[in-house]
C-alpha cells in the first residue's frame, strides 16, 4: 500500500482483544511495507558499520605503506557513504510511508465505527476520549509501526556486527559481544515505570482533551449562566496536572537516554583500555583496533531505535487500548438479521412503550422527562444506545433491528435535540442523502430561515447565502437559527418516518407556529414523529401521545387530551390540575395559541429571544 492509494477501500476487520493484539494486526496488514523498511534499514545500518572496517584496513594500510590497501579501503569508504545516503533516504520513505498508512487505517476504523454506532457513541464514550483516540492517540499508534521495522533492522545489523567482529579480531569482538547485551538491555528495568507514567500523562490530557471539548460545546450556555471563569479554572487545572505528569514521565525518559550515552561510552573505554594493552604486547594490530574502537564508537546509532521503540511502545500501548476499546464497541441489536434490504413502508410501533406512529401521519409525542423523550426517539430511529434486551421498534411489522443498517436508516431518520452543522458552507450542509423530492428551497421555506438565509448573505462575499461559511458546529449562529437549518436538512432528506426531538425549543413563538405549519404542510402524507411539550405544534399534530414511565399513558387529540387528561395539561401547560381547574382550563371554542400567552411561557419565550440576541 503506497500513499497515493489512501484511503483503504476497506480497512478490514480489526483484532482488537487487546491493545498489543490491535498493534500486531496493523503490522500485519502492511507487510510488504514493513519488508521493504526492513531491507532499507539493514542496508543503512549496515553502511553505516562498514566504515570503521574501511578506517581500520586505511589505517593498517598507512602503517604497511601499502598504497593498494590504501586505494582499496577508500573505495570501501566511498562505496559505504553511497549507501548510508541510499538506504537513509528510502529508509525514511519507506517508514513514514508506515506510519501514515497505520494511521489512515486506523483512522478509517474509527470512523466506520463512528457512523456504524451514532448517536450510540457517545453514550458509552466521552466524546472528549474519541477526539483523543481519533487525533493524538492515531499518531502514537503509527509511530510504533513505523519504528518497529527501523528497530528490527537496527537489532539484525548489531547481530551481524558482533559475530563480525568475532571474525576480525575474536578477543576485542569477544569484550564487544558481552558488552551490547548490556547495552540493549540495561535499560530495561526502567521501561515499566516510563511506561506506568507515560499511562498517567495520557489519561490526564485526555481529560483535559474531554474537559476543553465540553466546554466550548456549551460555551453559549456558560456564557449565559456566567460560568465561563468556573470551567477556565477547572481546565487550568486539569492542564497544570498534564503538565506535572509530562515533566515527569519526561525525567524518566531523559534518563533512559542518558544511560543509552553513558554504557556505550563505558564500553568504549573498556575496549581502548583492553586493545591497548592487547596492541602494546603484540597480538592485534594498531588497524584492527581502530577498526574496533571505531565500530564500538559507531554503535550507539543502531543503538537508538531501541530506545525509540521502547518509548513508541510506552506510548502506543494506551493509545492502542483506547482504540480497540472503541472499535470493540457493537451496535445492539433486538432482532435477527433479514437478507432483504427492500425498504419498509407502515406503522412504527415500539412494543416497549406501546407508542403507535400510525403511516401518514404527524404524531406529537409528549413525555414528562427529556431524557427518557431522547432515548424513545433513539429507539425509534432503530439505533438506540442500549438495546437491553427490548423487543425492536417494527415499521410495517418489520423490524428495525433486523434491518441492513443502511436500509434501517434509509427509513427512519432522528434528529436529536442538539443537532451537529459541519463547518462549510450552506450548499455543502444541505447536500445529503434524499429522495430528491423536496428542493433546498422547498426545505428552508418550510424550516422559516429566511431570517437565517439574509444573515448569511451578509457575511457573504459576493451576497449568495448558499455560499456563505457556516463555522464547526455552526456557533455563529444563534440556537434558533442552528435548530431551523438541522430541520431544513432533515427535510431535505425526505425519509419515509422522520422523528424530530424538540426541534423547536429555541425558536420564539410567533416563528415556532409558522414552522409548525410548514412542516405539516410539506410532510403531509408522510410518517412524522414530533417530541415537543410546546402547545403550537401540539395543537397542529393529527394525533398526540402522551409516555409517562416509558409507556403510553393517553392519545388523543390535543385539545381533547387537555380537557380530559390531568397529567397531560400539568406536563403541557406546567400548572397543576387545581391551578388549572382555577382559570385556565380552556374551553372547547378557546384557541390553545392563548395558552402560550402565559406568563411562563412569555419568560420562555423572552429567554430565547435573549439567546438569539446574544
Amino acid at each position: 500500500m503506497q500513499i497515493r492509494d489512501l484511503p483503504y477501500a476497506d480497512p478490514g476487520s480489526p483484532d482488537v482483544r487487546s491493545g498489543l493484539r490491535f498493534l500486531i494486526w496493523l503490522g500485519r496488514g502492511q507487510l510488504g511495507g514493513q519488508l521493504r523498511a526492513l531491507a532499507w534499514g539493514l542496508v543503512h545500518f549496515g553502511a553505516v558499520m562498514t566504515l570503521p572496517y574501511g578506517v581500520g584496513f586505511a589505517v593498517q594500510a598507512v602503517v604497511e605503506r601499502s598504497g593498494g590497501g590504501l586505494a582499496l579501503a577508500g573505495g570501501l569508504i566511498a562505496v559505504a557513504g553511497v549507501a548510508i545516503a541510499l538506504g537513509d533516504t528510502l529508509l525514511h520513505r519507506a517508514a513514514v510511508t508506515n506510519w501514515i498508512t497505520a494511521a489512515a487505517r486506523t483512522q478509517q476504523l474509527l470512523a466506520r465505527k463512528t457512523a456504524d454506532l451514532g448517536s450510540a457513541l457517545t453514550t458509552r464514550v466521552a466524546a472528549g476520549e474519541v477526539v483523543a483516540v481519533s487525533t493524538g492517540d492515531v499518531e502514537k499508534i503509527g509511530w510504533f509501526v513505523e519504528a518497529f521495522s527501523r528497530f528490527l533492522a537496527a537489532a539484525l545489523t548489531i547481530v551481524v556486527m558482533v559475530v563480525g567482529l568475532l571474525f576480525y579480531q575474536p578477543e576485542l569482538g569477544l569484550l564487544v559481544a558481552i558488552g551490547v547485551p548490556v547495552l540493549a538491555l540495561g535499560v530495561l528495568p526502567l521501561l515499566p515505570r516510563a511506561t506506568r507514567l507515560a499511562d498517567v500523562q495520557r489519561e490526564k490530557a485526555g481529560r483535559a482533551t474531554e474537559l476543553a471539548s465540553d466546554t466550548v460545546a456549551g460555551l453559549r450556555v456558560l456564557r449565559g449562566i456566567g460560568g465561563e471563569e468556573l470551567f477556565l479554572t477547572r481546565y487550568r487545572r486539569a492542564s497544570q496536572e498534564v503538565r506535572r505528569a509530562a515533566v515527569r514521565s519526561s525525567r524518566m525518559w531523559s534518563l533512559i537516554s542518558a544511560l543509552q550515552v553513558l554504557l556505550p561510552g563505558v564500553l568504549l573505554i573498556w575496549v581502548v583500555w583492553y586493545g591497548i594493552g592487547l596492541v602494546s604486547a603484540g597480538r592485534i594490530e594498531v588497524g584492527e583496533l581502530v577498526a574496533v574502537y571505531s565500530a564500538v564508537m559507531l554503535l550507539s546509532y543502531p543503538l537508538r531505535p531501541f530506545e525509540e521503540v521502547a518509548m513508541a511502545y510506552s506510548f502506543s500501548q494506551p493509545s492502542a487500548r483506547r482504540a480497540a476499546r472503541v472499535l470493540s464497541l457493537e451496535r445492539p441489536t433486538g432482532g435477527s438479521a433479514q437478507a432483504s434490504g427492500a425498504l419498509p413502508g407502515g406503522d412504527l410501533y415500539d412494543p416497549h412503550s406501546g407508542l403507535l406512529a400510525p403511516c401518514g401521519v404527524l404524531t406529537a409525542v409528549v413525555c414528562g422527562d427529556p431524557d427518557a423523550a431522547g432515548r424513545l426517539a433513539e429507539r425509534l430511529g432503530g439505533h438506540p444506545a442500549d438495546a437491553g434486551g427490548l423487543p425492536s421498534v417494527l415499521l410495517g411489522g418489520a423490524a428495525l433491528d433486523g434491518l441492513p443498517r443502511g436500509t434501517a436508516r434509509t427509513a427512519v431518520l432522528v434528529q436529536d435535540k442538539d443537532p451537529v452543522l459541519l463547518s462549510g458552507s450552506l450548499t455543502e450542509l444541505l447536500d445529503v442523502p434524499s429522495s430528491g423530492a423536496v428542493s433546498a428551497t422547498t426545505a428552508l421555506t418550510a424550516a422559516e430561515c429566511g431570517d437565517v438565509l439574509d444573515a448569511l448573505a451578509q457575511a457573504s462575499l459576493d451576497g449568495d447565502p448558499m455560499a456563505a461559511p457556516i463555522t464547526e458546529r455552526g456557533r455563529s449562529l444563534s440556537g434558533g437559527q442552528r435548530q431551523r437549518l438541522a430541520l431544513a436538512r432533515s427535510l431535505i432528506t425526505d425519509p419515509e418516518v422522520l422523528v424530530l426531538d424538540e426541534p423547536t425549543s429555541a425558536v420564539d413563538s410567533h416563528t415556532e407556529a409558522r414552522v409548525a405549519d410548514g412542516v405539516r404542510a410539506l410532510r403531509a402524507g408522510r410518517t412524522t414523529v414530533v417530541f415537543t411539550s410546546s402547545p403550537l405544534l401540539l395543537d397542529r399534530a393529527d394525533r398526540v401521545v402522551l409516555v409517562l414511565g416509558g409507556e403510553v399513558a393517553a392519545a388523543g387529540a390535543h385539545r381533547e387530551l387537555l380537557l380530559r387528561e390531568p397529567r397531560y395539561r400539568e406536563v403541557v401547560t406546567r400548572e397543576s390540575d387545581e391551578s388549572a381547574d382555577a382559570t385556565d382550563v380552556p374551553a372547547p371554542g378557546r384557541s390553545t395559541e392563548a395558552l402560550s400567552e402565559r406568563p411562563s411561557d412569555e419568560l420562555t419565550d423572552a429567554a430565547v429571544d435573549l439567546e438569539e440576541t446574544a
